[in-house]
């Protein structure tokens, strides 16, 4: 038979449970929200406003790459900058959450071989205070993830210049 336990022994154990378990959630949200920093290190990309021009700077994530969160149409997205890529390519998933309308069917080239991508027009492409207007664009099928290729039909439209690990974009505001 077991003798019972001091009622303040019992609450002493439940509060250390929640304690540990109060302990776990923050070290695991911390350590998420550190994980997504070290991914994207450009969640609100700063603009720089010079005499007729504007620049954003991006880091670049721990892996090299650049990405950027922005907006297509007012709804954010992240940018991954993809010189390579001659479109702004936009996943399935994200071209619907958009309400991206698929124009005319044409075949791609990936490196998982051909596929069939639609064009698409973007009403307004912002990163930062760079605001692009009537951007050519694809809706690609089977691209992985939420991740939104900034190819070079965005690009094309800014200068661009990569050092010691930061990519600067510049729009010129001048007409």
């Amino acid at each position: 038979m077991s003798t019972p336990q001091a009622p303040g022994r019992r609450a002493g154990r439940v509060m250390l449970v929640l304690a540990w378990g109060a302990g776990l959630l923050l070290a695991t949200h911390f350590f998420g929200d550190w994980e997504d920093a070290q991914r994207n290190p450009n969640r609100s990309p700063e603009s720089r406003h010079g005499s007729g021009y504007v620049e954003v700077h991006l880091a670049s994530s721990s892996q090299g790459h650049y990405l950027a969160d922005g907006q297509i149409n007012g709804a954010p997205v992240t940018f991954l900058l993809d010189t390579g890529a001659t479109q702004v390519a936009v996943p399935t998933e994200v071209a619907r959450r958009l309400g991206l309308q698929a124009g005319a069917p044409i075949v791609i080239s990936t490196a998982n071989g051909r596929a069939t991508a639609h064009r698409t027009q973007l009403d307004s492409l912002q990163l930062g205070d760079i605001v692009l207007h009537d951007v050519a664009a694809l809706i690609a099928p089977g691209m992985g993830g939420e991740d939104v290729l900034l190819g070079m039909s965005a690009l094309k439209q800014l200068e661009f210049t990569q050092r010691d690990g930061t990519l600067m974009l510049r729009q010129s505001t001048l007409q």
